[in-house]
This record gives C-alpha cells, sequence and structure tokens, in this order.
C-alpha cells in the first residue's frame, strides 16, 4: 500500500480540542519581495546602408533634432556621426555613417573605413534600405560587407510613406532569404513611422551598462565641424553633377566678440565671425559654385549664415572663399584638414 502523506488538522475544532498551554505556531505573515532595480542599458547603433537611403534622416528623427545634414545627392555623409538618446530606460548612441559604395579615391577609402570600424565596434547595426528602390548590385555588395559581421542586424525597409503598402511584403521575403536579420523594421524617417517600435527592440538588445554621455549631449561634433557641415549642406542643394563629389569645406577661423549695442546705448553684445574655405578641384568648379555675379555664393552664403546663426543664438559674419585644390580627394594633407575639424 503506498504511503500517504499526514496533513494536520488547522480546523478550528481541532484547535479547541489542543491540550491546554499548547501555543499554536504564529501565522507567517507575506514577505514583501523588493521591486528588482531597473535595468540601464547604454550601447552603440551603427546605422549603414548605400547612399540616399535615409540614414541621416533617421538620425534627425531619433534624436528630435538637427545633428546630420541631409541631401538627396550621394555621398553627402563623409564622416562617421554620432546621436545620443538618452532616457529614463537606456543611452542609445547611434552612429550615422557613409553610404556603403565601393571606394574609387583615398576620400571614399576613408569613408568606407569609418563603416568598418562602426561594424566593429557597434552593439546592434541597422541597415536601411529605401523601399522605392529596385534591388540591385549596391545592395549585393551592402549584403556582402555584412557576411563578416557577427553582431545582431536589423533591416530598416525606409520610405514606406511613399510605396503601396503591397510592395512591403515581397522586400521583407527577399531579404530574408538573403541574410540572418534579427529584426525586419518597416520605417518612414521622415514621417517618424514606427520609430517607436525601433527604439524599444533596440534598447532591448544593448548592454546593461552605465550612461556614457550626459543627459544634455546629443552628439560629439565640434562647432568647427557642425559650420562646415552647414555650410555644405548649402552648397549640396545648388549644385548638381560632378560638383557634390569634388566639394568641401574648410572653417578656417572662428572669432567671437563683443561690439557696441546700437539698440541698448552703453551695452554690447554677441557677435562671431567665421572665416571658411571651400576646396573644389577646377577651376570651372569654383566658377559654377560663385555663380554669375556671385550670386551663388552669396546665396550659399545667407542661408548657412541664417542657420548657424539660429544655432547659436546671436549675430553671425560669414565670409566664404572658394578655392582650386586640385586633386584634393586623393591628398592626405586636405582629407587630415577636414577630417581633423571633427575634434
Amino acid at each position: 500500500m503506498p504511503k500517504t502523506t499526514k496533513t494536520a488538522d488547522k480546523s478550528p475544532e481541532a484547535a479547541a480540542k489542543a491540550p491546554a498551554g499548547t501555543k499554536r505556531a504564529p501565522r507567517k505573515s507575506a514577505v514583501k519581495k523588493a521591486a528588482p532595480k531597473p535595468v540601464y542599458r547604454t550601447g552603440y547603433v551603427a546605422l549603414i546602408g548605400r547612399p540616399n537611403t535615409g540614414k541621416s534622416t533617421l538620425l534627425n528623427a531619433l534624436i528630435g533634432q538637427k545633428v546630420a545634414i541631409v541631401s538627396d545627392k550621394p555621398q553627402t555623409t563623409r564622416i562617421s556621426i554620432l546621436g545620443i538618446k538618452t532616457t529614463d530606460k537606456g543611452q542609445i548612441v547611434f552612429v550615422d555613417n557613409p553610404g556603403i559604395h565601393k571606394p574609387l579615391h583615398t576620400l571614399n577609402k576613408r569613408m568606407m573605413n569609418f563603416v568598418y570600424s562602426a561594424l566593429e565596434t557597434s552593439d546592434v547595426v541597422c541597415l536601411l534600405i529605401d523601399a522605392s528602390q529596385k534591388f540591385g548590385h549596391g545592395d549585393e555588395y551592402v549584403l556582402e560587407t555584412l557576411r563578416k559581421v557577427k553582431t545582431p542586424v536589423f533591416l530598416l525597409i525606409n520610405k514606406v510613406d511613399i510605396v503601396r503598402k503591397d510592395k512591403v511584403l515581397p522586400i521583407i521575403e527577399r531579404y530574408k532569404d538573403l541574410y540572418p536579420f534579427r529584426e525586419i523594421v518597416p520605417i518612414s524617417a521622415l514621417k517618424g513611422d514606427n520609430l517607436d517600435v525601433l527604439e524599444k527592440l533596440l534598447m532591448e538588445l544593448l548592454p546593461v551598462s552605465p550612461k556614457l554621455y550626459s543627459d544634455d549631449e546629443i552628439s560629439d561634433q565640434t562647432e568647427k565641424f557642425l559650420f562646415a557641415e552647414i555650410v555644405r549642406e548649402k552648397i549640396l542643394k545648388y549644385v548638381t553633377q560632378e560638383l557634390p563629389f569634388v566639394t568641401a569645406v574648410y572653417i578656417e577661423s572662428i572669432e567671437k566678440k563683443e561690439q557696441p549695442d546700437w539698440k541698448k546705448p552703453g551695452e554690447s553684445r554677441p557677435v562671431t565671425y567665421i572665416r571658411a574655405s571651400i576646396f573644389v578641384e577646377k577651376d570651372n568648379h569654383r566658377k559654377i559654385v560663385i555663380g554669375r555675379q556671385g550670386s551663388l555664393i552669396k546665396q550659399i552664403g545667407i542661408e548657412a549664415r541664417q542657420e548657424i546663426a539660429e544655432y547659436i543664438g546671436h549675430k553671425v559674419f560669414l565670409d566664404l572663399q572658394v578655392k582650386v585644390r586640385e586633386g584634393w580627394r586623393d591628398s592626405e594633407d586636405v582629407l587630415d584638414l577636414i577630417e581633423g575639424q571633427k575634434g
């Protein structure tokens, strides 16, 4: 006969029959478990993809303000730029990278080195593709670059706001067969669609770690680099053909002074004087950037000055000089000068 486990009779009647002087064991009070300490996560997320897939637009949308210039010209981003998003749950350091392409000049090789470095050091990689563009050799080249990566990779199908919904599913099916993506997220960097979902998924993969940057830091750019990029963005707005590739901007000097405030006699106001050089490779490039009777360089200066003044909060004088530097894209000295502005 199997053994039966006996259970003590805890009924009120049994308690009444207990011998006098017998003490009943006190009831155990429910032990309150301490609430788990909130987990804080911090890490790097690399944004990569072919040129013009919307990486910089996505970075600005995720940070909530402009930290990277945006243009419809290829290879706008030449140096990796950090965008820092700090919340009560964690800190995501997004790394906006140059578009992946086969390098021809020293400049392009350096651009790709930034991409390789980001792939090696990031905790998560986000590959952006343009939902409105057909799959091609450039996409194959990007996927081949990713095959050496051991980091989790997200596929972000960008610009879904400009394509029919029935076009997105075939894209998902194609890419699922080409690479083992951790997540596939359709987004619109311009409209902000699904960015909250993306952030949540990314945060879950980041390592438990304290902050790397203070709450008020949103980027790693120096003023010198930012001002040069603003000027270059205005140039890209107006030039076409080969000029976007052969144009660079170097800030020669930034000087902050105080000058009399004509609105308030006896008081002064800050003003910043900026002198910048625009490098091109040929004399006819120089003529195009200057424009007829200086009209284009004047317009570039007006728009760049206005944006810089809005950023620093006071009046700006901007002096732009267009200089010919033949073959600067293969000049280590010039490239060191330009990259050195980032700090």
